[in-house]
C-alpha cells in the first residue's frame, strides 16, 4: 500500500486554480491521516487539515523542489498541529470555554475509525510522545523509508531508527497494559 500521492506540484506552483485543486485532492487524504494520528485529544483532524492547506497554498511559491512536497507538507502539518494542540489545551483548562468535539458520523475521520480495536489502538498511540508517534505513523502506516522520514522530520537517520525502536517497545508495553494483544489488531 503506497499512500504517497503522485501530484503535479510544479504545475500547481506555476498554474491556476485547477492545478491547485488537483494538488489538494491528491494530498488531502494523507494530511487528514497525519492530523488524525498526530493531533491528540481535542484536535479536529479535518479542521487542522483545512488549516494546513490554507498555509500550504499561501506558501506554495516557497516550495523550491517539488520532489520535496511530502516533507514540506508534513512540516506545515506539524506546525499547524502544534497550534491546534495548544488551543485544545487552553480550551480544557480555561474556565468558560468549551471543547469542540467533532461529529464522529461525518467525513474521512469517521472512515478511519472502523472498529473497537482501531479505537483501542488509537488510544495506545495517543499515549506515545509526539516524536515517537510521528515516526511510527510515517514508517509503519505511510510505509516510508527511514531515510525519507529523517528528511521529512529534519532529523538524523540514526535518530529515526532509535525513535522507532523506543516507539515500538513503548507501544507494546502500553498495549499489553490496556489488554490489547497482537491478535486484536
Amino acid at each position: 500500500m503506497d499512500a504517497r500521492p503522485r501530484t503535479p506540484t510544479l504545475t500547481a506552483i506555476r498554474g491556476g486554480s485547477d492545478e491547485r485543486d488537483r494538488l489538494l485532492d491528491a494530498w488531502l487524504p494523507a494530511v487528514v491521516r497525519w492530523c488524525a494520528h498526530l493531533g491528540g485529544p481535542g484536535v479536529d483532524a479535518e479542521d487542522a487539515a483545512h488549516d494546513v492547506f490554507i498555509v500550504a497554498l499561501r506558501r506554495l511559491d516557497r516550495l523550491y523542489d517539488p520532489s520535496q512536497t511530502a516533507a514540506w507538507l508534513f512540516g506545515i502539518t506539524r506546525r499547524v498541529l502544534a497550534q491546534h494542540r495548544r488551543r485544545a489545551w487552553v480550551r480544557r483548562w480555561v474556565p468558560g470555554l468549551t471543547i469542540d468535539s467533532p461529529d464522529p458520523a461525518r467525513g474521512p475521520a469517521a472512515q478511519m475509525v472502523g472498529s473497537e480495536t482501531s479505537e483501542r489502538v488509537r488510544a495506545v498511540l495517543a499515549q506515545l510522545p509526539v516524536a515517537e508517534r510521528q515516526v511510527l505513523l510515517l514508517c509503519l502506516v505511510e510505509e516510508r523509508s527511514d531515510r525519507e522520514v529523517a528528511e521529512m522530520l529534519e532529523i538524523p537517520h540514526g535518530t529515526v531508527k532509535s525513535r522507532m525502536r523506543r516507539a515500538r517497545a513503548r507501544f507494546l508495553e502500553i498495549a499489553a497494559r490496556s489488554g490489547l494483544d497482537g491478535e486484536d489488531a
